[in-house]
């Protein structure tokens, strides 16, 4: 299982990177392996509004529908369109081609309620 120390992640399972106050969120690796197959990916649509805490969209495996729940508050600026037809990138590169959405920040604060790669670590099973 891949954690990536330069994340931050939620006990949910969701991970974020931030580049100034712009937020990439993904699911984790842990989360990708957890669901398995991937089938479908429901994400909020461009300009809607996401709440730290709160879901705003789906995804879809073989053996489970879960919520996405969305790690920080904003303005959603992009969503990973790849993913309408091929949901399985999540399961092949759930950190580089299978991000989800990008979230403009609007309270940088709720950063401080995410974990640390080392913190993740500490709630997943090995």
């Amino acid at each position: 299982m891949i954690i990536k120390d330069d994340l931050l992640y939620t006990e949910s399972h969701e991970w974020v990177r931030i580049e100034g106050d712009l937020a990439t969120i993904g699911i984790s690796d842990f989360a990708q392996h957890e669901l398995g197959d991937i089938v479908f990916v429901e994400l909020p649509e461009v300009g809607s509004k996401v709440s730290s805490g709160e879901p705003c969209g789906s995804i879809e495996a073989v053996k489970a529908v879960e919520d996405l729940i969305s790690p920080i508050s904003g303005k959603v600026e992009e969503k990973n369109t790849d993913l309408e037809d091929t949901p399985d990138l999540i399961n092949k590169s759930p950190f580089d081609e299978g991000w989800l959405i990008k979230v403009r920040l609007s309270n940088k604060d709720e950063l401080d309620d995410l974990l640390s790669a080392v913190e993740y670590k500490n709630i997943v099973p090995a």
